[in-house]
């Protein structure tokens, strides 16, 4: 199993949905799953990729860029997270205010930006309580959250997502659905999956302000100025929900799930047990 198809607890939610009994860990997936919202092939750049491997994408337009890079052997399985909004019903807590997700950088890769700048504009656009979620990249850092913290903001973290088999938060999109649910709206200075997750959540979205600068950022799929050329939609302070929420389910592929024997032969599992 490649150690991405851990990050976020997606191969536990996949699991899940199989009827595979909660595993410590999950049975091993024959292939690469996707594991975040991108505009490329499904593979984040610089993934090693065996040739040949079977390549499990989350949507049809992904799966027809993978093939345009002469990668064969890719699958639509849709997101997990899609599997999650399936499979955890709202309960129909009242929802209030906005959470707002930086973009972020991680272990190989650091953001530059006015994270300042950035919240007098979401204090100056949104009604209501604010929470900022900041990924664990940015949240670990003191100066970073404590800018937040200053301007009134409830900061969370939904957790790490693990790297090379360590320190998984397999609860991490649990968490982050319920966080999602309790919020009327979601936003972030960058076309990201938390916009996408927020719109299949049923939440209004909206992507607005400086978009920041990522070290060394690969532009092979046209970078930043590609999203605001390809989904005008989510951009703004206000946007259309119906044609974010269809938009966000063509992205995540929710309209293509697996049922989960079907599910179970795409990810390579058994039909009882696991490996």
């Amino acid at each position: 199993m490649h150690h991405a198809n851990h990050h976020y607890g997606h191969a536990h939610i996949l699991a899940r949905y199989c009827r595979i009994a909660e595993p410590m860990h999950p049975p091993r997936i024959m292939g690469y799953l996707q594991h975040g919202w991108n505009i490329g092939d499904g593979l984040a750049p610089g993934t090693p990729y065996v040739s040949g491997s079977r390549l499990l994408v989350w949507s049809e337009e992904t799966r027809r860029r993978s093939w345009s890079q002469g990668r064969r052997n890719a699958v639509v399985v849709g997101a997990p997270f899609s599997y999650l909004v399936e499979m955890t019903p709202d309960d129909g807590t009242p929802a209030e205010g906005t959470i707002f997700y930086p973009f972020h950088g991680w272990e190989g890769q650091q953001v530059h930006g006015d994270h300042q700048r950035l919240i007098d504009e979401v204090r100056a656009t949104e009604i209501g309580p604010i929470t900022a979620c900041l990924y664990w990249n940015e949240y670990r850092m003191r100066a970073v959250r404590a800018l937040y913290e200053k301007a009134g903001f409830r900061v969370i973290c939904h957790g790490y997502r693990g790297f090379w088999w360590r320190d998984h938060n397999r609860d991490f999109l649990v968490n982050q659905l319920a966080e999602l649910r309790r919020h009327k709206r979601v936003v972030s200075n960058r076309l990201c999956s938390a916009i996408w997750y927020g719109a299949l959540a049923g939440r209004e979205v909206a992507v607005y302000g400086d978009p920041m600068v990522l070290d060394n950022a690969d532009m092979t799929f046209g970078g930043e100025p590609r999203l605001h050329r390809q989904w005008p939609e989510v951009y703004g302070r206000q946007t259309d929900y119906d044609a974010c929420h269809q938009l966000a389910r063509v992205q995540l592929g929710a309209d293509e799930l697996a049922g989960p024997d079907e599910l179970r032969k795409l990810l390579g599992w058994p039909k009882e047990g696991y490996v």
